[in-house]
């Protein structure tokens, strides 16, 4: 299948129905990410059908959640080569999108890509979460946060709940089996003051792909000793 079809076939899945202008944004991604990839690591998938599906299509999974409801701010947690955020950003501009990431070589990469994209209301932090989340121009100020990071529940929740506001939420976007995660992570998201309030099983179509969408209610601030110095929620997670 060719890719512009790949594309629009997978984004329907989620009724979202892709411009003209948006498929160049996400064909000018890709063409980037491939470029880019040569000489920074970004990511281990490198076909182009993977990259469409993997990565694009993946990426809009949670956009089936009401809580992305029109003008809300998002920031994407330890977003490595933009996912989720920049196909969030691409499918709805009109979300104000936080692009987070520790290393300095991807967010010189998602600068180039908000560049040539000609993407608006969208901005790159290079920091750790944990330093973040202690920031005052960070901390609670998110209506959502959203990550696709690879580390266990009780460590992304450290994370993420300190940079969302009260009544927000976080979207953990997980495997297919996560309820043992999940079990093992509820403390630590009460100590948070988070509360899981739905876990959505997705199917990729025309894939063998699942996955999990973990939504998160901050319900009222988190303790100010959250986060913990960097390296601490890792090395040692809540429980």
């Amino acid at each position: 299948m060719k890719l512009v079809e790949l594309l629009k076939e997978g984004a329907l899945q989620f009724d979202i129905e892709l411009s003209s202008e948006q498929i160049e944004q996400f064909i000018a991604y890709k063409d980037l990410l491939i470029a880019w990839n040569k000489k920074v690591n970004l990511t281990a998938i490198k076909e182009e059908n993977d990259i469409i599906i993997k990565h694009f299509v993946d990426s809009m999974t949670c956009l089936v959640r009401r809580e992305f409801f029109h003008g809300c701010t998002v920031i994407d947690i330890g977003t490595g080569a933009g996912f989720p955020g920049i196909p969030i950003k691409i499918v709805r501009p009109d979300i104000k999108i936080t692009l987070l990431d520790s290393l300095n070589k991807r967010v010189n990469f998602l600068n180039e890509v908000i560049n040539q994209l000609h993407l608006s209301n969208i901005d790159t932090i290079h920091a750790r979460a944990e330093d973040a989340g202690r920031n005052r121009d960070y901390r609670e100020k998110y209506d959502l946060a959203v990550s696709r990071a690879v580390a266990h529940l009780s460590v992304l929740a450290e994370y993420a709940l300190p940079l969302v506001k009260t009544g927000g939420h976080f979207v953990s976007m997980k495997g297919p089996d996560v309820s043992e995660e999940v079990e093992q992570a509820q403390n630590a998201i009460q100590l948070l003051n988070g509360k899981i309030v739905g876990i959505d099983k997705i199917h990729l179509s025309n894939t063998d792909i699942f996955h999990s969408l973990i939504m998160i209610n901050k319900i009222k601030n988190c303790p100010t000793k959250y986060p913990r110095k960097a390296g601490k929620p890792v090395k040692v997670p809540l429980k």
